[in-house]
This record gives C-alpha cells, structure tokens and sequence, in this order.
C-alpha cells in the first residue's frame, strides 16, 4: 500500500515511474521477514541529512545478517538523481530498503550475499508546522535486543508499532507513549519523545530497546549549539503529565507538537516550536 502519489521506483539498476513490483513470493524477505529500510525527506529543494539515511539502512542490514550491496555515497548519488524528477519544491519521501531474498541452512537465516536492494520515492506534503496530536499510554512496550533487533529500522518492528496505535486510535488519541522492558518511557509508536521543563530538553536516554533516530540527534545538537541545556536520561511517565511541553521527533514530521497525555494538557509549546524553527534553520544552511 502506498501512502503518497508519483511514485519512483529504483530496482536493478535504473528509476521506474511508479510503484513497480521488486519481491518474488519465494524471496527470504517476504516468508521471513528479513527486510530493512530508512527514511529520509526532501522538502523545500532540502534533503537534510541524506547521507547518514543511507549509512544507517546499510548499518540496519548488516543487524539484521543481510548483505548490503551498495555503498553510502552511491546510493545518496542514485537517490538525488532520483529526486530531479520532481517538481521544485516537492515533498517526497525517500526510502532505500534491503531484504534477503535466499535463506542459508533450514531457510530461517538469511543467505550471506543474496540480497535485494530497492528505493521508493513517494511525493508525501508534510504535515503543517500547527499540527499537534494526542497521546496515550498502551499496553505494549518495545523489546530488548536480546529478543529483537532493535539495533535496526527493520521491517519485523513495526506490527508492535502498528498495536500501539491501534490500540491508541481506539481510545480517541493519535499516537501513543511506550514504555520500555523495565517500563520507563522509551519514545512514542512511531517517533522518538522530548519533554520540556523549566526552559530544558529531556529525552529517553538510548538504552538498546529503541532506536534513537538521525533527526533526534539533530535537534539535541542544534538545541545544544543554541545554548538550550539537553538531558538525555531515564524518564518516566509521570514525568511526561509533569512537562511543560511534549513534542515528538522523527523523520517524517522533523517534529509534531503534543497537545495532551491522558489527562494532561500542555498550554504551550513555545520551545517545540522553538526547535522547529532551529531545525528548519539547520537544513536551510546545508548545501543542496
């Protein structure tokens, strides 16, 4: 299922216009599960952070035993070409992914260097900087690396994610708050979590159950570099309904404002959009 239109596709070697079909039904990816991806965004002739994207599905891959096949800079030089088809000005979403396509012994592990490689691009607005959504509390919590591959944005994550906003949905709230294994706040569903108190950024300290994304570290280092003090350190949910303000971090949204938790409404969020506007400010700096 898409979630965007104008579709690009790269497969075997060259850019396809649409949504063009790369897995066969025997393919270690689809029975197994042993795909990876990363997303990143271009939005306003900006591709912020491209780079580290293409570095991390390769790291993604290598987590999650697949061969990756081809390099950081080749890949972001294919994604860019890629992206000049698109009108100035496009929003698009960029997605390189891997998956296995044979399995080793027993078909369960993937097959060392029998990988397929693909990049969908898909014209996707972002959301308007006065968006805000709802959080809740769900009943599901991220795993441990001894029982997931936590270290990857790997493909087999996200049907926990998708229980976790099922199950948010169906309470009246768009996202939810999730508690790690030892049940302190780890992040939201679908993007990493600040809270604001007393002028100060807090933010889960990375401890293996989730991953701490590219554009996290960009607002904590842009945050830092405007002299806003950042504690990255165990939080809980108590101290999420004692915040000032919540926002959440992640690439498709760079940030999304929370307007409530529970019961628990935040009447500002002068310092979320402090941080936007920082964030912004950064990409506009970057060479195109």
């Amino acid at each position: 299922m898409t979630i965007g239109t104008n579709i690009r596709t790269y497969f075997e070697g060259r850019w396809h216009d649409g949504d063009l079909a790369v897995m066969k039904a025997a393919d270690h990816g689809i029975w197994q599960g042993s795909s990876v991806f990363d997303g990143a965004r271009m939005f306003d002739g900006l591709v912020p952070d491209l780079a580290k994207h293409c570095a991390r599905v390769n790291d993604s891959a290598r987590a999650l035993m697949i061969t990756p096949t081809m390099g950081a800079d080749e890949m972001e030089a294919i994604i860019r070409d890629g992206l000049s088809a698109y009108a100035p000005g496009a929003a698009v979403y960029i997605r390189p992914m891997y998956w296995a396509i044979d399995g080793s012994d027993l078909g369960v592990a993937p097959a060392e260097g029998k990988t397929g490689f693909a990049i969908s691009l898909e014209q996707v607005a972002m959301p308007p900087a006065t968006f805000q959504t709802t959080v809740t509390r769900t009943r599901f919590r991220r795993p441990v690396l001894e029982d997931n591959v936590c270290n990857a944005k790997a493909g087999c994550l996200y049907p926990n994610n998708a229980r976790m906003l099922v199950e948010a949905k169906a309470k009246g709230f768009g996202n939810a708050l999730v508690a790690d294994a030892m049940g302190n706040l780890a992040e939201s569903a679908t993007a990493n979590v600040f809270l604001v108190k007393d002028g100060a950024l807090f933010t889960p300290i990375p401890n293996g159950t989730f991953l701490a994304g590219i554009t996290r570290a960009r607002h904590i280092a842009n945050a830092r570099a405007a002299g806003i003090a950042v504690y990255e350190t165990v939080l809980t949910f108590d101290d999420a309904h004692q915040a000032d303000e919540v926002f959440l971090s992640g690439n498709f949204a760079k940030v999304t404002s929370v307007r409530a938790f529970d019961g628990t409404e935040y009447r500002t969020r002068a310092m979320t959009e402090r941080i936007r506007g920082l964030y912004m400010d950064w990409a506009a700096s970057q060479p195109v």
